[in-house]
């Protein structure tokens, strides 16, 4: 079944930048393990999902398809617009890299989840954030 250009359109609106499942999900374990955190800090280069101000340790939660998770294959399933979606994931991913390093120059410990690492292994991800904090005490 061929989607029209609006159908496209309106699909793409519908996904959420903020509060996904994903995002929810880690969120969730770490309130439960009594791991308190800031959201989405506009002042903090990248907009990082959560934060850890006075520990400086950033988490970003990454879907699989804007943030490029195996690109070189997943590229090739483009259909409709290929030019404009391998550019925007490209430019996401490069943007992704920078934010990296302007927040590692800056003191901070950057953390990347994919969105199925989170929801294959919420306590493993959870886990490595509460690491990371401790090294931070």
């Amino acid at each position: 079944m061929k989607r029209t250009k609006e159908q496209i359109s309106y699909n793409m609106s519908r996904v959420k930048s903020k509060d996904s499942v994903i995002e929810m999900l880690l969120r969730r374990e770490l309130w439960r393990r009594g791991l308190r955190y800031r959201l989405h800090c506009t002042d903090i280069e990248g907009k990082p999902d959560i934060v850890f101000r006075g520990k400086k340790v950033a988490v970003f939660v990454d879907s699989e398809f804007w943030h490029g998770y195996n690109f070189a294959e997943k590229k090739k399933e483009f259909k409709t617009n290929r030019d404009f979606w391998i550019s925007k994931i490209e430019r996401n991913m490069e943007r992704d890299k920078e934010v990296n390093e302007i927040l590692r120059r800056d003191g901070w410990i950057v953390l990347r989840f994919w969105g199925n690492e989170i929801k294959n292994n919420l306590s493993k991800c959870a886990d490595i954030v509460e690491e990371t904090l401790a090294t931070r005490e």
